[in-house]
């Protein structure tokens, strides 16, 4: 992509313009350092026109029809007014880095309304299938003047919770009628679950779907609430239509937990940490990246690793050697 000042993204992205918007977010996907650098001083320009929009984050197991609900819940808001801008994560090939990116096309209604946005991104194989740079992409999205940000997150597995620490509310999508309701599920994701609808509760699966909301229900009551002005619940809902009642309902969901931590204070407190917990992540990220590339380590790490595999060195003492080895000169 051809770099232009950030100026240009700045106007750009202030103006609405879509066009722009998505160059935005290709820049601050760039690995290049140049696009990095130009990346940072437009993320600090559009820091005062952020932080407005309600961030709803919503993950789930396979089949579950997340793009499909994503479609319902994203055209009943456009067509209740608001604007609605959908970061998908997509799965991305350990070996080519390639991604599927099939999500506009999923979601063809929606990715057509004047009002929406939806950017697909390859996860890179960032633990728990959210990208690197989501947060900086939700940040382009609310100085934007996007009203809600809806991060799809791929699967359900123990990194999921990632995707809590980056949202207000975050939403667990589940089916019934596939065995055990509660296999396959980690503690660790329904402990961060705002609320857990079984989707296609339609037709024939209505008492299945039913029945599961309620296995759910009771699992949510033997555990610790995330927030102390919140009890996480149980729902069901049918992607089917856009004014399905459950779909409406879990909308209301997200406005009632919203309210209650503004008035509380809880969401500005929870907005603060999820900032120093996104500055801790990309120190970690930022001295991994030195780590690997530090002539040093360049050198020694192929040896070091033989020594370890032949048992001539301990994990510990060559681990120590190699942190050491950075001072050097």
């Amino acid at each position: 992509m051809m770099l232009k000042d950030e100026q240009y993204y700045v106007e750009g992205v202030l103006a609405q313009d879509k066009r722009i918007i998505a160059k935005a977010i290709t820049l601050i996907e760039s690995s290049l350092g140049q696009h990095q650098a130009v990346a940072r001083q437009v993320i600090n320009r559009l820091l005062p026109d952020t932080g407005k929009a309600i961030r709803l984050g919503i993950s789930g197991v396979p089949g579950a029809g997340k793009s499909t609900f994503i479609e319902s819940l994203g055209m009943m808001l456009v067509n209740e007014g608001y604007r609605v801008a959908v970061l998908a994560v997509d799965p991305s090939s350990k070996r080519s880095g390639g991604s599927v990116l099939a999500d506009k096309t999923r979601m063809e209604k929606l990715s057509v309304a004047e009002n929406a946005f939806i950017r697909p991104s390859p996860s890179g194989g960032t633990l728990g299938g959210v990208a690197r740079k989501t947060r900086e992409t939700m940040l382009v999205c609310e100085a934007a003047g996007y009203d809600v940000m809806i991060v799809e997150t791929v699967g359900v597995g123990q990194s999921e919770t990632t995707v809590a620490s980056m949202v207000d509310f975050f939403l667990l999508l589940m089916i019934a009628g596939a065995g055990d309701e509660l296999q396959g599920i980690k503690k660790g994701v329904l402990e961060v679950a705002d609320a857990i609808a079984v989707n296609k509760a339609d037709g024939d699966n209505v008492e299945k779907a039913e029945r599961a909301c309620r296995q759910f229900e009771n699992a949510l009551h033997y555990l610790t609430p995330v927030s102390p002005v919140w009890a996480p619940r149980a729902m069901t809902c049918s992607s089917l239509a856009v004014d399905n009642p459950g779909i409406l309902q879990i909308w209301e969901t997200v406005l009632e937990h919203r309210r209650l931590h503004l008035e509380s204070g809880v969401l500005e407190n929870k907005r603060r940490q999820q900032a120093l917990d996104w500055m801790w992540s990309l120190l970690e990220e930022g001295l991994r990246e030195r780590f690997f590339s530090n002539p040093n380590i360049v050198k020694q790490l192929p040896k070091m690793t033989k020594c370890v595999e032949n048992g001539e060195v301990s994990p510990t003492a060559a681990a120590d050697e190699l942190i050491f080895s950075l001072d050097k000169q």
